[in-house]
């Protein structure tokens, strides 16, 4: 039986990508009552007399999944902020790669328009960040550096990018591959921020080999599924040091011989780390009284 990849869905069909043809099929009649979803980024068997009229038959294991955007099977996340309008986030970066880690999905952070200049409380930031050890990619507004720079990263991967609105997302994945057409983000110069014009989940197939997926990334971003009690293995900086801790199930917010507050206090972790930390830790808390 054929394998393949599912690249699109799109009212209730699976459109199965497999050595270099596309395939469109229904899920199996099982599948309903045995409440499975095919999602796109899923590997398959499916079978299918012609190209126009098949079946996904089996889902293989996926290695992860996400809720919003409905996609499976994700390589990478590339998180796109800029450095000015709109204003770098480090609450919302770190936000993103909690969700990142807890997923099983690695995180590369993509800086737009550096040639705007980088302040040095910026820049102070983002090397916070390399040292953490996450790749960070500089880019300019010029043509030549998101393609020198990003395609690299993209090949042979499944991507997924999100970060702040307005920064540009789209119009960067078709500078780097302009055969994408992915729709421009219609940005809000007032607030800041930009307006979602994505309508579907799907993986868009680069020329120099890989996907992206061309959706807004991580639409949702509230905790559920993220117990406080497990937040800072998803820090790996805090991660590192739990066992350090003098008592087991450290919390890292009371409690004393703390070795991620000492680390905060030393200055071997950011202090704008531990806030975010701290932040997210009592918005968990509330979410679970609420609930």
């Amino acid at each position: 039986m054929p394998r393949g990849r599912i690249v699109k869905a799109l009212s209730g069909f699976y459109y199965v990508e497999s050595e270099e043809e596309l395939y469109q099929c229904r899920g199996r009649g099982n599948f309903r009552n045995r409440s499975i979803t095919p999602l796109v980024g899923d590997w398959v068997e499916f079978d299918a007399e012609n190209k126009t009229d098949g079946y996904v038959m089996s889902i293989e294991e996926r290695s992860n999944e996400l809720v919003r955007p409905p996609i499976a099977n994700v390589d990478q996340a590339v998180l796109v902020f800029s450095v000015k309008e709109p204003e770098f986030s480090t609450y919302l970066l770190d936000k993103l790669l909690v969700h990142t880690e807890s997923n099983g999905i690695s995180a590369v952070i993509c800086l737009t328009k550096t040639d705007l200049g980088l302040e040095d409380k910026t820049l102070d930031k983002i090397q916070e960040y390399e040292k953490i050890g996450y790749e960070v990619i500089y880019t300019t507004k010029d043509n030549k550096s998101p393609v020198e720079k990003l395609l690299p990263v993209l090949e042979n991967k499944v991507s997924v990018f999100a970060g702040q609105s307005g920064v540009g997302k789209s119009s960067l994945l078709n500078v780097i591959d302009p055969g994408l057409n992915i729709e421009t983000d219609i940005i809000s110069k007032s607030l800041g921020r930009g307006k979602h014009t994505t309508r579907h989940v799907e993986l868009v197939k680069l020329t120099g080999g890989g996907y992206v997926a061309d959706t807004p990334g991580f639409s949702s971003l509230d905790f559920r599924g993220i117990s406080s009690g497990i937040l800072s293995h998803f820090y790996p900086e805090m991660a590192a040091l739990i066992n350090d801790c003098k008592y087991r199930g450290c919390t890292h917010i009371n409690e004393p011989k703390c070795a991620v507050k000492k680390a905060v206090d030393d200055g071997s972790i950011a202090e704008f780390r531990y806030e975010s930390y701290t932040q997210f830790y009592q918005e968990i808390q509330s979410q679970k009284r609420r609930y």
